[in-house]
C-alpha cells in the first residue's frame, strides 16, 4: 500500500519504566538522543542505543488486539509512545514523525520477546512480529530533534519519499 505524503494522529500515551515492562504512563516527557528521559532498558543488546532510542506502537492495534482477547494495554509491550489515528501499515524505516517539539526517524520493526508474553492470550507474543504478522509490529526510531512531548500532541508521519 502506498503511503500518502503525510498522515496525522495523536499521541495517546507516553510510557516509561526503570527497566522492563510494563512501562507506566506519564503526561509528558523529554525525548533526548538517548531516548525518553526516565526510561531504562534491561537488556541493551536488544534495546536502546541511538537507532533504538524510542519504541512506538499503535493504540488502534492495541484496541484490535484487545478485541481478539489479548490483555494488552498502552505500555505493556514496552513502547514509549502510543499513537492513535495513524494507519500502522504506513510505518516503515526512514519515515519521520513529528510529535510536539520532537522529530523521530523510524529505523526498524522490533522483534518481540518472551518478556511481553503476559500481554497476550496464551503467551502469543509473536502476534506483534513483523515477520509473522506484517503491519502489527512495534517500531524503533532515532531522535533527530530533541524536545518535549505531551499526551494529546499531534503526530505527523511523513513519507520517506518526501524527505529527498
Amino acid at each position: 500500500m502506498d503511503m500518502p505524503e503525510c498522515v496525522s494522529g495523536l499521541l495517546s500515551s507516553i510510557n516509561a519504566s526503570d527497566g522492563g515492562v510494563p512501562k507506566a504512563p506519564r503526561p509528558w516527557a523529554r525525548v533526548e538522543i538517548s531516548g525518553v528521559e526516565g526510561d531504562r532498558q534491561e537488556d541493551l543488546r536488544y534495546h536502546g542505543g541511538p537507532d533504538r532510542a524510542v519504541c512506538l506502537y499503535s493504540l488502534d492495534l492495541i484496541e484490535a488486539l484487545q478485541g481478539e482477547g489479548h490483555p494488552i494495554s498502552p505500555g505493556s509491550i514496552g513502547e514509549n509512545l502510543t499513537v492513535a489515528g495513524i494507519d500502522w501499515i504506513h510505518m516503515r524505516p526512514d519515515a519521520r514523525l513529528e510529535i510536539g517539539d520532537v522529530l523521530l526517524e523510524i529505523t526498524k520493526a522490533t522483534s518481540p520477546c518472551t518478556k511481553i508474553a503476559r500481554s497476550f492470550r496464551n503467551d502469543e507474543f509473536v502476534r506483534v512480529s513483523q515477520k509473522v504478522h506484517p503491519g502489527w509490529s512495534r517500531f524503533y526510531a532515532r531522535v533527530l530533534r530533541e524536545g518535549i512531548v505531551n499526551t494529546g500532541d499531534r503526530v505527523v508521519l511523513r513519507s520517506p519519499a518526501l524527505l529527498f
